[in-house]
C-alpha cells in the first residue's frame, strides 16, 4: 500500500510568486550623485534605526566627501576600525597618498589601494547597497559617484564552536556546527583538504535573503543530482528562511509521509563522511543543522561513533539500535495482542501473574496502553520544553509518581507500566530525533490494529509500513536501498559494520563517478598485506 500523493509544486510556487508584494531583486534603482541624498534615503529605508552607523569624512587634495555605512552588531567593529576607517582616514592623509589621489581616480584608488579588507565589491544599484549593509558589510559612498564600494566586514557576536547536543558520542570529534555559515564551511574544509570540494552559494527568501551553500565533491558526486538540487532550491519562493527545516520541506520528495527523506546533522565529521560517499550538503545561515541529500532509511540508525570504534563493537551497537527500534515500534502492540487474543502463547505461570495484576483494572489492554503512552509522551514533551535545570527531574519524578499512583489506583497494571517504560527507553536509542518521532507516531497505529485483529493486525500494519517505505524516494534514490533493491556490495555498512578496509567502493546508487574508495594496492586486507610482506622477505 502506498501513501504517495504528489502535487504540482512548481506550478503552485509560480502562482504564489506572482502575488508576492515584497521583493528584493538584484536589479533596482541606481544611486544618486549627491552623497547627502544617498545617506538620507538609507536612513528612510531603515526607519532611522540607531544601530545604522554613518561615518562621514573627507579625502583627497580637494577634500572629497566620503561616508562609511555599517550596522552595529552585524559588522565586526575591529575590522571596520582597522581595515576601513584607518586605511581611509589615516593612511590616505599622508603626502604620498595625497599626491596620488585626485577627483577622477579616487574611486579606483580606494578600490585598489585604500581598502585593506579581503573582499571588495562594486555596487551599482540601490537594492544591492541595502543588501550589503544588512548583511554586515561596510559600504563606502563617495560624493559625485553613482557607484559604491562594499567591504566584507561581517562579524559581530556569535556562538562559538561547541559539542553537538543532539548527536553525542563517547569517542570522536567534539566540535559541532554553529549558526554562522562561514564557520560551518571552514569546519568541513578543515576535514576535506581537496580542491575538488566545490561550494556554490545562493540567497533564498525574498525578505530574509538567507545564505544557502551547496557543498559537494566534484568527480565523486553525480552531476545530475547537483542539477536537481539546484533546480529545487531555485523553485523555492518564500518570504523568509529562518532554519534549514524550511528548505527541507520544499525540497523533499514526499510531503505526506512521517518518515524523513532529508537527513540533518550538526556534526562536521558526519557531513564530511557523506560528502566522500557522493552526497550533497546544504548549509543554511543561522542554524547549526546541515541538510544531506539523498538519504536512506538505514542512515538514521548509523552513528559517527560506529566508525571510530572497532568494527565488531560498532556492529554490536548497531544491531542493538535495530533491536531497540523494533521494541519501540512493536512493544505495546505485542503485549496488547497477547493479552487480548493470544493468551495461549503466554506461559501459564506468567499468564496467571498477569491476570492477577489485571483483576481490578476496569479498562481493556488497548485503553490502558493508550493512557500510559499518552501520559509518557506528555511528560517527555514537558521535560524538553521546561528549563533544563528542572526539566529532567520533573520528567523522571513525574513518570515514577504517575506510574506508581496509577497502579495503586487500579487504573493500569504493573506489567503495562513496565512495557511502556521499556518502550520509551528504547525510543531514545535511535540516533536521529526525527526518525524517533516517526516511530512514536506509528506505534499508536500498530496498537490500534493489534487491539482489533491481534497478531494478524500487527502483521498487516507492518506490511503497510514496509510497502510505504519501499515506495519512498529521496532525490530519486530508493529509500530502502541497498536492501530494496538488494545490492550485495553495499551490505558492508547497512545492518552490519564490517572493517573499514573492506569498504572498497562507494554506494552504487549514490555515486556514479569514481566508485573506488582506495587505491589498487590498498584493496587487500591488512592480514593479506602482512602475509605478502612475509612471503617477499
Amino acid at each position: 500500500m502506498s501513501f504517495r500523493i504528489r502535487f504540482h509544486k512548481k506550478e503552485e510556487r509560480k502562482k504564489r510568486s506572482k502575488n508576492e508584494e515584497i521583493s528584493w531583486d538584484t536589479d533596482g534603482p541606481s544611486l544618486h550623485h549627491d552623497l547627502k541624498e544617498n545617506l538620507q534615503q538609507i536612513k528612510q529605508e531603515v526607519g532611522n534605526s540607531p544601530d545604522v552607523i554613518i561615518r562621514e569624512f573627507e579625502i583627497g587634495s580637494s577634500q572629497v566627501q566620503i561616508a562609511a555605512v555599517y550596522i552595529d552588531g552585524l559588522a565586526d567593529k575591529n575590522m571596520v576600525g582597522d581595515f576601513v576607517m584607518r586605511s581611509l582616514m589615516i593612511d590616505t592623509a599622508e603626502e604620498t597618498f595625497k599626491n596620488m589621489v585626485s577627483d577622477k581616480n579616487i574611486f579606483d584608488f580606494i578600490k585598489n589601494n585604500a581598502l585593506t579588507v579581503g573582499e571588495v565589491k562594486v555596487i551599482t544599484d540601490w537594492n544591492g547597497l541595502m543588501l550589503s549593509i544588512l548583511s554586515g558589510d561596510t559600504v563606502i559612498l563617495i560624493n559625485g559617484w553613482t557607484e559604491a564600494l562594499s567591504g566584507s566586514t561581517r562579524g559581530g557576536e556569535s556562538r562559538g564552536i561547541e559539542e553537538p547536543s543532539s548527536q553525542v558520542v563517547i569517542r570522536g570529534p567534539k566540535d559541532g556546527f554553529s549558526e554562522s555559515i562561514g564557520t560551518n564551511i571552514s569546519l568541513v574544509r578543515r576535514r576535506i583538504k581537496s580542491p575538488n570540494l566545490w561550494l556554490e552559494t545562493m540567497k533564498i527568501g525574498n525578505v530574509t535573503q538567507t545564505d544557502v551553500a551547496i557543498m559537494y565533491i566534484k568527480g565523486i558526486v553525480n552531476d545530475k543530482l547537483v542539477q536537481e538540487v539546484k533546480q529545487r532550491l531555485n523553485d523555492i519562493k518564500i518570504d523568509g528562511v529562518l532554519e534549514s527545516g524550511y528548505i527541507e520541506e520544499f525540497i523533499q520528495d514526499e510531503t505526506f509521509t512521517p518518515f524523513p527523506t532529508v537527513y540533518n546533522t550538526e556534526r562536521p565529521d558526519s557531513v564530511a563522511a557523506n560528502l566522500l560517499e557522493g552526497r550533497i550538503a546544504l548549509l543554511v545561515d543561522g542554524t547549526p543543522f546541515v541538510l544531506i541529500v539523498p538519504t536512506t532509511f538505514f542512515m538514521y540508525f548509523q552513528s559517527s561513533e560506529d566508525y571510530y570504534q572497532r568494527y565488531d563493537i560498532g556492529t554490536a551497537i548497531r544491531l542493538l539500535r535495530y533491536l531497540a527500534f523494533l521494541i519501540s515500534l512493536l512493544g505495546p502492540s505485542i503485549y496488547i495482542a497477547a493479552i487480548t487474543f493470544h493468551q495461549e502463547m503466554i506461559p501459564t505461570p506468567l499468564l496467571i501473574s498477569l491476570a492477577a495484576q489485571r483483576e481490578g483494572v476496569p479498562f481493556p489492554a488497548f485503553v490502558e496502553a493508550l493512557l500510559m503512552e499518552a501520559s509518557f509522551e506528555i511528560l517527555r514533551e514537558a521535560g524538553v520544553r521546561m528549563p533544563r535545570a528542572i526539566g529532567q527531574a520533573v520528567s523522571i519524578v513525574g513518570a515514577l509518581v504517575l506510574g506508581e499512583a496509577a497502579v495503586q489506583a487500579g487504573i493500569v497494571s504493573s506489567a503495562m507500566v513496565i512495557v511502556v517504560a521499556i518502550t520509551g527507553i528504547a525510543s531514545f536509542a535511535t540516533p536521529a530525533f526525527n526518525m524517533a518521532i516517526s516511530i512514536r507516531l506509528f506505534r499508536f497505529l500498530i496498537m490500534f490494529f493489534a487491539a482489533t485483529f491481534g497478531f494478524y493486525g500487527i502483521a498487516i500494519s507492518n506490511l503497510m509500513i514496509i510497502a510505504h517505505l519501499c515506495s519512498l524516494r529521496s532525490f530519486g534514490i530508493p529509500y530502502m536501498s541497498p536492501l530494496a533493491p538488494f545490492i550485495p556490495a553495499d551490505q558492508k555498512d547497512t545492518l552490519l559494520r564490517l572493517p573499514l578496509w573492506s569498504f572498497l567502493t562507494r554506494p552504487r546508487l549514490i555515486s556514479q563517478n569514481k566508485m573506488a574508495r582506495m587505491e589498487q594496492d590498498l584493496q587487500s586486507s591488512p592480514s593479506q598485506q602482512q602475509k605478502e610482506d612475509r612471503d617477499e622477505n
